[in-house]
């Protein structure tokens, strides 16, 4: 695989696609940044007031703000509420993920929006969803897989619930989710014509995710206490292992044909094979497992492991995965400057990915971004006089 064209050379399936980013944390950058590199011109809306971030990061190493185009404009004043909408109006998409009412305080809600431009996509990113009676409260990732129930079934039965970082409901939940149904509804446009509102909470997206589970919970076949079931920890051959040098193995070998190379292999007693869904044996089958896993390093467990179908892999660090020899092939971290990460997903056969990199001087120059948007240059000269922009 080539490296990536940089933002500066738009490509990929979103080309020409024009996308309004209300500054925000979380999910909401990040759907941004994955529509960025699908070939989207994005358009980051930052606060001229704004605080610094909690975790504030270099530009360099700031993926929230890679790969846009970014104006801080003063949405207190009247102007810039109505120059937002006139870029909104020049838009294909605006995606938010304030408190519900807070845009409909600056005046720029969903509704005068779409009536300025009927055919916007207006996405919306919330932790609880627009209405209801968590709506207006706060929280993050870790909150909403509370309330979600999923929470409750991350992490083994004698030890307290484990957050997932902010992966499950911030990113997958939301940002996933958000992105989904931007461009569904980019397809209904495609055919109607019309724009419309879309409304995507965190809560519901993170339980959509686990929608499998749910249906296992209703035929019986899944505990909905933590740790006791095939896939968070309670089944021997579906966990982590230590092994002789501190660091850890993955198993996971589910389907009886992966779990009978693993036994080969380990090697196992055969009468576990016999009786792997005997949850009866799991007690056992888990202690024979942990003590043999102890008894070679990680690296020599992946010597006996790696050519097979045995479903055992080694725990990489983060640092670590970006140098395997599959990652590697498939080059799926890529350099940006100082900043390694990972590459632009999915991948596109028709069009080439787009990496998106730190938004140099034009990008932030007020003249360059209103331009594209067609405001002539007298009216740039007036607004920037009049001290609408922050530095």
């Amino acid at each position: 695989m080539t490296t990536p064209p940089t933002a500066t050379d738009k490509a990929g399936p979103l080309a020409g696609l024009r996308v309004i980013e209300m500054a925000g944390l979380g999910p909401v950058p990040l759907a941004a940044l994955m529509l960025s590199e699908m070939g989207a011109e994005v358009l980051r809306i930052e606060r001229a007031d704004a605080r610094e971030p909690l975790l504030s990061l270099p530009e360099a190493y700031d993926l929230d703000r890679h790969g846009r185009s970014i104006l801080k404009l003063d949405l207190k004043r009247q102007d810039g509420q109505e120059l937002l909408l006139r870029l909104a109006e020049k838009a294909d998409m605006l995606i938010e993920g304030f408190r519900p009412g807070v845009m409909e305080r600056l005046g720029l809600g969903p509704g005068i929006a779409l009536e300025r431009n009927p055919a916007l996509i207006y996405g919306r990113l919330t932790g609880f969803g627009q209405d209801g009676p968590l709506s207006r409260r706060a929280g993050h990732d870790i909150t909403y897989l509370a309330y979600a129930g999923l929470l409750h079934a991350i992490g083994r039965q004698e030890a307290p619930p484990a957050p997932p970082l902010n992966l499950v409901a911030d990113q997958g939940g939301g940002a996933m989710m958000l992105i989904a149904g931007m461009l569904a509804a980019l397809f209904q446009r495609s055919r109607t014509g019309k724009g419309q509102v879309i409304d995507a909470a965190m809560i519901e997206g993170a339980s959509m995710l686990a929608a499998p589970i749910h249906a296992f919970m209703a035929a019986g076949l899944w505990s909905d206490r933590r740790g006791e079931n095939l896939l968070d920890s309670g089944a021997p051959f579906y966990d982590t292992y230590e092994t002789a040098d501190g660091r850890h193995v993955a198993i996971g070998c589910l389907e009886p044909e992966f779990f009978a190379e693993f036994a080969r292999l380990l090697p196992l007693d055969q009468r576990f094979v016999r009786s792997q869904y005997d949850r009866a044996s799991w007690p056992e089958m888990r202690a024979v497992i942990a003590a043999r896993i102890r008894e070679k390093t990680r690296d020599e467990w992946v010597d006996v492991f790696g050519p097979t179908d045995a479903c055992v892999a080694p725990v990489l660090s983060m640092t670590e995965a970006r140098d395997h020899p599959h990652n590697s092939a498939r080059q799926s971290f890529v350099s940006s400057g100082r900043l390694e990460r990972p590459a632009p997903s999915p991948r596109f056969s028709q069009a080439p990915q787009t990496l998106a990199t730190a938004p140099n001087a034009a990008d932030r120059q007020p003249a360059t971004v209103l331009a594209c948007f067609g405001i002539d240059e007298s009216e740039i000269e007036a607004l920037v006089r009049s001290g609408l922009f922050g530095q």
